[in-house]
């Protein structure tokens, strides 16, 4: 970490958030010995911090009073700020930063109760537009929001999105093979860039927004079209490098930036 970084750092702080994120960890709790050795700490060390915690209730003992374990208040506390309403707050600016800049529309999909439905859309700048209104559901085979959406998934979660999606009007179901072919392919380039299925002349660039545990919570995605006579559009190659820099701030604020990012 960088002297300027550390000027500003509060040992007790850092030392309460590693024990509330030992903790996570374990489901039978842990005894004050085990916390101070899986944090490398003396017992004494952590002793105030364990007893601070338990006092305002983001710990508890267990009922023999040996082990410790995490309380639900820090679940209560995320649950005060709906989720959805905190992706859209930190997505609408950057998406409409993201539009003016490329001169282009851009949107915003996730995954919700087996659909893929748009939450946020910015138009783009300018007389001529191509956006998609908000609440549309959109397909899973025959998008670039849908592919990315259901690319940056664990196996488990992937196959649930297959299995629960219902195809929407003109899209076709890969077949097994095909799908996990598209799906390797989408993960090891890091975003969708291909041809819309609904518009001739319009490219789809779409890139992942991650939640904490790196699997994709929503799809920004740009429906790139030319202008033919000059106009205000960003190359193709400028958008994509848009778009990314806008998924990567979305993930960054959603999530806080990772503490190897940081030391």
């Amino acid at each position: 970490m960088s002297d300027s970084s550390d000027k500003y750092r509060a040992p007790a702080l850092d030392k309460g958030l590693d024990i509330l994120e030992f903790l996570a960890a374990s489901v039978n709790g842990l005894t004050q010995v085990e916390i101070a050795k899986g944090l490398g700490r003396g017992p004494n060390e952590i002793y105030r911090m364990l007893d601070t915690l338990v006092r305002r209730n983001y710990v508890t003992r267990t009922p023999d009073g040996d082990k410790y374990m995490l309380s639900l208040r820090l679940l209560a506390i995320a649950n005060m700020h709906p989720p959805r309403r905190r992706l859209l707050d930190i997505a609408d600016p950057l998406m409409r930063d993201a539009a003016i800049r490329s001169g282009q529309s851009v949107h915003l999909a996730v995954w919700e109760d087996g659909q893929f439905v748009i939450t946020s859309s910015i138009s783009a700048p300018g007389n001529w537009r191509l956006s998609l209104r908000i609440g549309s559901v959109i397909g899973l085979f025959n998008t670039g929001s849908g592919m990315v959406l259901a690319s940056f998934q664990d196996e488990e979660m992937r196959t649930r999105m297959v299995r629960e999606h219902q195809l929407v009007d003109n899209e076709k179901p890969m077949s097994a093979a095909e799908f996990a072919a598209a799906t390797a392919r989408i993960r090891e380039r890091g975003y969708e860039l291909a041809s819309s299925s609904y518009t001739t002349a319009v490219l789809n660039i779409s890139f992942p927004v991650f939640d904490p545990f790196g699997n994709a919570m929503a799809a920004v995605t740009c429906p790139y079209v030319a202008h033919v006579h000059g106009g205000k559009a960003a190359e193709p190659e400028t958008t994509i490098n848009i778009i990314r820099e806008t998924a990567a701030q979305m993930t960054s604020q959603l999530n806080g930036a990772r503490r190897d990012e940081t030391e």
